[in-house]
């Protein structure tokens, strides 16, 4: 997916951005990221409940891949990682910004 561009794929602009960050746990992730300058694997992995540390990994790189997360490895021992929106990423704070109000006035209106 690096450098994956869509000028020449016909299709919804939406179709885009749900490739990029479609899915359960992708603009799950983007939120935690948006509401701290960074974030360990461990403490990502907190957060959300019910994800696999699998599919975490892969979700982490599907979003690394995209250039919308960055990962820096620190050589420590143990090893320390942490994951943080790159500029590209925090491009989509108005979008994820709206799709959490979004989910908060669903949960309203169910109750």
């Amino acid at each position: 997916m690096k450098n994956k561009h869509y000028r020449d794929i016909p299709g919804c602009p939406v179709e885009v951005a749900l490739d990029l960050i479609g899915g359960r746990w992708k603009g799950v992730v983007l939120h935690h990221l948006l509401e701290n300058d960074y974030l360990r694997f461990n403490e990502l992995h907190r957060r959300l409940p019910g994800i696999s540390q699998r599919l975490l990994t892969k979700q982490l790189r599907d979003l690394e891949e995209s250039g919308l997360v960055s990962r820096t490895v620190y050589a420590e021992v143990p090893p320390r990682v942490e994951y943080r929106l790159t500029e590209e990423g925090l491009t989509l704070r108005p979008v994820i910004a709206m799709l959490a109000h979004w989910g908060e006035a669903r949960i309203a209106r169910q109750k």
